[in-house]
């Protein structure tokens, strides 16, 4: 691995829990951001405890609200600007996020 392919080599899981009303706009402004945020996965979810707001009548009544986690694999130092640039942009307490060591990154096969 050379000097280069290390420093950008992806070393950090950034995971968002975002509430399925805020889905789009997360999604929009994750792609202006290509310097930041190269690529993502999105995962179906459901958020609960004292601190999720229930929006619907059948979030209330399941006592569990629709999220969508957004993960990314970037380089740890690309978090704390990425986490800004998100908290300007929407600063809300309904999206949470964490952060945590990535042991491996890589692909099955060559990019075409």
């Amino acid at each position: 691995m050379t000097a280069d392919t290390a420093l950008t080599t992806p070393d950090c899981l950034l995971t968002l829990a975002v509430p399925a009303a805020l889905e789009e706009d997360v999604l929009d402004l994750l792609r202006t951001l290509p310097h930041m945020a190269p690529g993502f996965t999105l995962v179906p979810a459901q958020g609960m405890g004292a601190h999720i707001h229930l929006a619907s009548s059948m979030e209330q009544v399941q006592g569990r609200a629709r999220r969508v986690l957004v993960q990314l694999a970037i380089v740890q130092t690309q978090v704390e600007p990425l986490i800004d640039a998100l908290r300007k942009a929407l600063p809300t307490p309904q999206i949470a996020y964490w952060a945590a060591p990535l042991l491996a990154f890589g692909r099955l096969g060559s990019l075409s």
